[in-house]
């Protein structure tokens, strides 16, 4: 597809197979070139399509983890939807912007994801239902229901990784991609298929934002991606789990000698290109965060700009409206920081339309500051300073803290914090997710419930 003067077509893939809708969505590349025709399903077919999942029965478990499996070698090495693997990865950089290495990445680990999908879903089964030992009577792990709804995000294709534990634990499962980035989701639901899955099991229904909320109406439970008003709308729900903005942070102590760990900020600020929820946002430093902010800066400095496609690329790119526009956006909210990095731009225009987002470094002058909350698709920091009378405050709000410190007393503190979504200790950087941990939780304790079964007339099958 790389290079042809046709867009791909991106159908539906409903109960009955591929439909293509009279309303389409472009999907452009980061020139603004069309690259694929996304089809836009009418309520009618999307609600025909959940009737459809809820009418199908799950099939055996040892099915479905041969079908995960096949599913993923499909997905990483074969022509899906007359599209190779090759082609597949330059389109999703050329569309998402993201560094092809990238790309690539995420391929093998969504693979390596499905292949494991039942095993990863299993590590949240509770202990008590792993034994069934207790007289007559188990503890047995069972569905919340039977119809799960995905509304994915386009900013990293790894995000598939994760729903398809759903389709592991017998769910039939309806998945909106996203319209800016529905290459990754059109390939893997279509992969799945190939694999054995029934069309009546996995569905694409490509939608606009009302016919997207009947989905989740539709659905027993749901997953739903999106910014701060996703996750007010969806807090206190017991049906909807809403995954939202990352903020993750850093946070240096006194007793820290930073230039040992400087690698590890660093990494954890650039890696995945800055885009993803798990990149740091926001550094904290007891003491003077001037010497932090200088040398992170000249790090990231040295970093090149170049196109998603290059081997080399280690930058987003975004179309150069959107990047002068998120460009404006950063300035303004940087009123008042220091700029280390990125005060006079981060655009650097690459003479095609498209731009690559340059890194930026701001200090700020409190912990409180409101920008520490601020998130950018590109390597984008805030570097505070904080003191113990500051406390947790500064730190809550965020999916995964790396603590440099040796103050056991404090790792605990954090450690006991709720809102601190997963917390490292020393140099692991908060980007790097560790296999069969959870990342923003197990999905498998939103999914899943135990229940006593007790039947003294015959055994468990």
């Amino acid at each position: 597809m790389a290079g042809s003067p046709t867009p791909v077509h991106l159908d539906a893939l409903g109960p009955k197979g591929p439909y293509r809708a009279q309303a389409r969505d472009v999907v452009h590349d980061v020139t603004g070139r069309p690259i694929a025709e996304l089809s836009m399903v009418p309520r009618l077919y999307a609600r025909r399509g959940m009737a459809a999942l809820r009418r199908a029965e799950t099939a055996p478990l040892d099915e479905r983890v041969r079908a995960l499996a096949e599913a993923g070698r499909l997905f990483a090495t074969a022509t899906v939807n007359g599209m190779s693997v090759d082609a597949y990865q330059h389109a999703v950089a050329r569309v998402s912007g993201l560094p092809i290495s990238i790309v690539r990445e995420a391929t093998r680990n969504t693979a390596t994801s499905l292949a494991g999908a039942y095993g990863f879903a299993a590590q949240a089964r509770p202990r008590g239902s792993r034994d069934g030992s207790n007289g007559a009577g188990t503890a047995v792990w069972i569905r919340r229901g039977d119809v799960f709804a995905v509304l994915t995000a386009g900013n990293h294709p790894g995000i598939h990784a994760q729903w398809v534990e759903a389709l592991a634990l017998g769910y039939r499962v309806a998945v909106r991609p996203s319209r800016r980035e529905p290459l990754s989701a059109h390939r893997l639901v279509t992969a799945l298929h190939e694999a054995g899955f029934g069309r009546d099991h996995v569905i694409l229904l490509p939608s606009d934002h009302a016919v997207a909320d009947d989905l989740v109406e539709g659905a027993d439970l749901a997953m739903v991606y999106g910014g701060d008003a996703v996750m007010d709308k969806y807090r206190a729900s017991t049906t909807v789990l809403p995954h939202g903005p990352g903020r993750a942070k850093i946070l240096i102590t006194a007793d820290t000698d930073v230039m040992r760990h400087l690698d590890t900020i660093v990494d954890s600020i650039s890696q995945e290109a800055g885009a993803g929820c798990v990149n740091t946002t926001a550094v904290f430093v007891e003491g003077d965060p001037a010497p932090v902010a200088k040398a992170v800066a000249d790090r990231l400095a040295d970093l090149p700009s170049l196109p998603p496609e290059d081997d080399r690329a280690v930058l987003p790119v975004k179309r150069l409206d959107t990047a002068l526009a998120l460009e404006k956006h950063l300035h303004t909210e940087a009123a008042g920081a220091t700029p280390w990095l990125g005060g006079d731009t981060i655009v650097a225009d690459l003479g095609d339309g498209a731009a690559a987002l340059r890194p930026a470094v701001f200090q700020l002058d409190r912990a409180d500051a409101p920008q520490t909350r601020l998130e950018m698709p590109f390597p984008c920091v805030w570097i505070a300073p904080w003191s113990r009378a500051d406390g947790l405050a500064p730190l809550r709000d965020t999916i995964v803290l790396t603590a440099l410190t040796s103050d056991q007393a404090l790792v605990r503190r954090l450690l006991d914090e709720p809102t601190i979504g997963n917390l490292h200790v020393g140099d692991h950087p908060t980007h790097v997710l560790v296999p069969g941990l959870p990342h923003d939780g197990y999905l498998g304790e939103f999914l899943m419930r135990s229940k006593t079964f007790t039947n003294a007339a015959w055994e468990m099958p």
